[in-house]
């Protein structure tokens, strides 16, 4: 009789996922705290911590993130790099890393890609399609909850409101975003998931084959540690 697998090796592969979340926080940690390691005055920074706690880092490991990014603990060697390219279907795609190391990324990037019907383009060639906006997801099963979100998010500052299938997504600019957030934390709605984010200003709408090698390709992509995020112009079916 065949057998699923053991306690242990799920655990394994838990820890390995886990591990991989940290490493692209504490990236983000290291690199936000080169503009000041005091999450007072830094927004990023405090962005960057608030997300890691929520993951359960603990407050050594972050600390040691900034004294590395501040240059208090020795230079990081990070930079952010930014590709932009297509994956099957002509789907845009931004892939945002940091990395010690830009050869190795750009051909594991490239390598993703290509084995994937995609391919890398030039700087400007997708960008145009995407606009960098703060964007918040909260679950809001009934009209009532939307309308509250909706007022709350007004108040808060939100620029658009867009609810669709038991979920609304609040939208504001990117240097509003924490004030925004704040502001409906207090009215007592909880995010989803809540971040600045390059958001097509259009989806494409794509299936079957194409929907199924599109999501093999952001897995992979999002397995590569030097890969913060990822963002395309699809719109995926559920099952993808």
């Amino acid at each position: 009789m065949g057998r699923g697998p053991s306690i242990e090796g799920r655990k394994n592969a838990e820890d390995a996922k886990r591990g991989k979340i940290f490493t692209k926080l504490i990236r983000e940690i290291t690199v936000a705290a080169r503009n000041g390691g005091d999450p007072a005055t830094n927004a990023r920074l405090r962005i960057g911590i608030e997300k890691a706690l929520s993951a359960n880092m603990t407050k050594d490991t972050i600390e040691r993130a900034i004294k590395r990014g501040s240059g208090a603990d020795g230079a990081d060697g990070m930079e952010e790099l930014r590709y932009e390219g297509y994956g099957p279907g002509g789907v845009a795609l931004i892939i945002d890393a940091m990395t010690d190391n830009s050869v190795r990324t750009v051909a594991d990037v490239r390598h993703a890609l290509s084995k994937h019907g995609g391919n890398l383009g030039t700087s400007g060639s997708v960008a145009f399609q995407f606009a960098r906006v703060g964007e918040l997801v909260f679950e809001t099963a009934t009209p009532e909850r939307e309308e509250k979100v909706l007022e709350a998010a007004l108040e808060a500052g939100a620029d658009d409101v867009v609810s669709e299938d038991g979920r609304t997504t609040v939208l504001c600019a990117p240097e509003s975003f924490e004030t925004v957030k704040q502001g409906l934390v207090a009215a007592g709605f909880e995010p989803l998931s809540d971040a600045v984010v390059m958001r097509p200003a259009n989806r494409v709408a794509v299936s079957g084959e194409i929907a199924e090698t599109l999501a093999d390709l952001l897995d992979w992509l999002d397995e590569l540690d030097d890969v913060q995020h990822v963002y395309h112009n699809a719109a995926l079916p559920e099952s993808a």
